[in-house]
Parts: C-alpha cells; sequence; structure tokens
C-alpha cells in the first residue's frame, strides 16, 4: 500500500515534469486534491494542456515512458472522453495515477474539482447531471432484460442486470439529494432509510426465486425514487412495470 508521502512526492514529481516540458503549457489539479478531499486512498488526478504545435500520441508515449522506467507503473489503460485521452496508470504499491491529455482550446474544467496550476484554462464546462427521464428510461430498460433472463433460466444475466438496474435507482436517488453519482461516490450519503430499502434489492442467492423477490424490490425502489421527481412519469410507468415483474404462467 502507498503512503500519503510517497502519493505527494511522486505527484510533485509530475508537475515539475509538467512545467518542464516543452509541449505541455497548462496543468491541473483534478478531483479530491482539487476538492480539498483527499484521504489515504485518493489517487492522482494530473491533467495536461499541450501546445498547438504538440504531437499528442509522441507527448503520451513520452510521459508513459517516464512512469513505466522512472515511476514504475506496471500497466496503464487508455479511456477516451471525446478527443481527450486518459491514461490511467496502476504501479506496485497499488497507487493509481491519471494522467489527461487536453488540446490547448479544449482544457478546462469539466468537474467542480478543478484546480489550475500553471497556464490558461477555457472556461468551465461542467458536465450535466443525468437527467430524471434518462435515468428513468435506462431503469426500465433494465428491467426489461432482467425479466427475460429469468423466463430464458440465464440467472447470472439477470444478476447483471439487475446490478444495472439498481444503479439507476442510485442515480436518482442521489440527484434528489444533491450527491455525486457517478461510480457511487455519493450513495453511502444517503438517508438510512433509503439505504435500508436498497439493502432488499440484492439478491441472496442466484436462485430464481431469489432473483425474482430482489427485482420486485427493485422495480418497487425505482418507481419511488422517479415518483418523487416525476410523479406523472412514474403514473405512465406504474403499470407496464408491473406486468414486468409479474411471473409467466409458464415459469416455476
Amino acid at each position: 500500500m502507498f503512503t500519503s508521502e510517497e502519493r505527494r512526492a511522486l505527484r510533485d514529481n509530475l508537475v515539475a515534469r509538467a512545467r518542464s516540458d516543452e509541449h505541455v503549457i497548462g496543468a491541473a489539479l483534478v478531483g479530491s486534491a482539487a476538492a480539498g478531499s483527499e484521504d489515504d486512498w485518493s489517487d492522482i488526478d494530473l491533467a495536461l494542456q499541450l501546445g498547438l504545435d504538440a504531437e499528442l500520441s509522441a507527448v503520451v508515449q513520452a510521459w508513459t515512458d517516464v512512469m513505466y522506467a522512472d515511476h514504475g507503473a506496471v500497466h496503464h489503460l487508455d479511456v477516451w472522453r471525446g478527443e481527450t485521452l486518459y491514461r490511467v496508470f496502476l504501479f506496485a504499491n497499488s497507487l493509481q495515477v491519471d494522467l489527461s491529455f487536453w488540446s490547448a482550446d479544449d482544457f478546462r474544467a469539466t468537474t467542480p474539482s478543478f484546480r489550475l496550476l500553471f497556464g490558461e484554462a477555457a472556461p468551465p464546462r461542467i458536465d450535466p447531471a443525468p437527467s430524471v427521464e434518462h435515468l428513468a428510461g435506462m431503469g426500465w430498460l433494465y428491467a426489461l432484460h432482467v425479466r427475460s433472463a429469468l423466463a430464458r433460466g440465464r440467472l447470472w444475466q439477470a444478476v447483471h442486470m439487475l446490478d444495472g438496474m439498481r444503479d439507476q435507482v442510485v442515480g436518482l436517488a442521489c440527484a434528489r439529494h444533491g450527491l455525486p453519482a457517478h461510480q457511487g461516490r455519493g450513495v453511502d450519503q444517503l438517508p438510512g432509510g433509503f439505504l435500508q430499502g436498497l439493502c432488499e434489492t440484492r439478491a441472496k442467492d442466484v436462485e430464481l426465486d431469489e432473483l425474482h423477490r430482489a427485482f420486485v424490490a427493485t422495480t418497487r425502489l425505482l418507481l419511488a425514487e422517479i415518483a418523487q421527481a416525476a410523479p406523472e412519469l412514474a403514473a405512465r410507468l406504474a403499470g407496464p412495470m408491473k406486468e414486468l415483474v409479474a411471473r409467466p404462467e409458464n415459469q416455476p
């Protein structure tokens, strides 16, 4: 396990390298370090603004070589968000380091946790939270697949789809309480009564009756959350959702 001192030393080293890299014209901390909420388990998130004449692939490769040769990275994963590349590194001590490479024009805050270190960022463009309509739609879409998976006897697929359905319930509840829903970051701060109900949405076994019970509980909680924000939509969905959780006559 890495220590906070090791994390700080590596972050300082990376920031110093960014300042000395002729192809990097700006940098910012994002995530918990920028928000002042860093703890023992936080990772490093560093956003790099590339100059107009910088070649993305060459800059990324140079930084990647340094991460492996000088700092002991053991693997990395690429995640694209539009034209911005997030290269996520894993270190032997379990530290995660996210380096994002931004074009000069796109470099800006897309979340509230953004602290400019040097350079000039474009005006913030904060990503909107998913709408109630979208979360509700994803909820019933997952529910359709839960029903079909159960009817076909594909119990592990049903487990997977139930997990996705529950994620939409959590998203709705987090939105209602002003909490971040992405990656479940706000779920532990939800009221105890809601969390108790959420427990009922988890199947205790991969068995048809138990999965169906969890499906009914998840559907009930989904409709309740939709009703908090959009009562008319919940009323329209109530009938179809009741059909989804009804067990077919040919199902045991």
